[in-house]
């Protein structure tokens, strides 16, 4: 290669320009391809130059990009073919990238002429010293792995974590992105989902129970009130109808014959409080229009007067 640039130089261009350009020019593809087979430093039985380190770092950065595009083919493309559930289909997708990018890590490697006995030593050498302040990193990307393999939250759930309430958009090496119901994306570490409780709303199936306390009068007739809120529920169309909405009788409170009704929803279960908000509209018209008597708290206050003996 060295000497067939020389020969073109040579031949084409000291006819063309002055021998002064010429000289500058040489000199200056000299001094390319000395830095660019400029020995940096020796590993093992390898002569690592700056031409090896470059090609590394860029086909490590081709390698990245290619798994990212394969992820996201698999997950968009191929999996929604064959009826495979987003969240399944995203933390399948996550594991074979990970597959391709330890495969493809050490074939760049072995391709490089790196030997990858001597570099596995010095990595050890150097984890020894730098595993004490990677601690939570390593922790983090293990819990990555641990997610992806048991899927105990997955792309798609409604989870609640620390009166944290959202939808997992992402799970990466190191944390999980939580989606707000307003917009917002709270960056979760993969520790937390695995050492703390979370609660799942959505782990086996979208459709979730949710209970709304309603309280009447002590005049009223449970019964008819019973009928009442089961209209209201029936008459929602965010609610199911199978499971069928039920009310409980819950107490005799100080004030008011306190109910819980209970209804499954598959389109409110990210969104149970627009769901409770358009109950309660239902059912303060509904009571209104029969005349059912929704109470405050009261309290009555006898003063009695005292006469004392002298």
């Amino acid at each position: 290669m060295h000497q067939a640039v020389k020969l073109f130089f040579n031949k084409f261009v000291t006819h063309q320009y002055p021998v002064k350009m010429v000289s500058a020019e040489k000199d200056l593809y000299d001094w390319f391809f000395e830095i660019w087979h400029y020995h940096l430093f020796q590993l093992g039985k390898t002569m690592i130059t700056t031409k090896s380190v470059v090609l590394l770092v860029l086909a490590l950065y081709l390698l990245f990009v290619f798994t990212g595009w394969v992820k996201r083919f698999l997950s968009r493309r191929i999996f929604p073919r064959y009826g495979i559930d987003a969240g399944v289909g995203q933390s399948m997708a996550t594991i074979i990238r990970y597959g391709l990018m330890l495969v493809g890590t050490i074939v760049v490697f072995q391709t490089s002429g790196i030997d990858l006995s001597t570099l596995g030593i010095m990595m050890g050498a150097l984890g020894i010293g730098i595993g004490f302040g990677l601690q939570n990193v390593a922790n983090n990307f293990i819990s990555g792995i641990i997610i992806l393999s048991e899927r105990p939250v997955k792309v798609g759930d409604r989870i609640e974590i620390d009166n944290l309430q959202g939808n997992i958009v992402d799970i990466s090496a190191r944390a999980t992105t939580v989606l707000t119901n307003d917009n917002i994306s709270v960056i979760v570490p993969n520790s937390d989902l695995v050492s703390q409780r979370v609660i799942n709303w959505t782990h086996n199936t979208k459709n979730v129970r949710l209970n709304f306390p309603v309280g009447v009068s002590y005049k009223e007739d449970p019964e008819s009130v019973r009928k009442l809120l089961i209209e209201v529920a029936k008459a929602n169309a965010g609610v199911l109808h199978e499971p069928e909405p039920d009310v409980l009788f819950d107490e005799f409170g100080d004030s008011s014959l306190n109910f819980i009704l209970r209804v499954w929803t598959t389109e409110y279960s990210n969104t149970p409080r627009v769901l409770k908000s358009q109950l309660y509209y239902a059912v303060f018209e509904k009571f209104k229009e029969h005349n059912i008597e929704i109470p405050f708290p009261q309290r009555d206050v006898h003063i009695r007067s005292v006469t004392s003996k002298e």
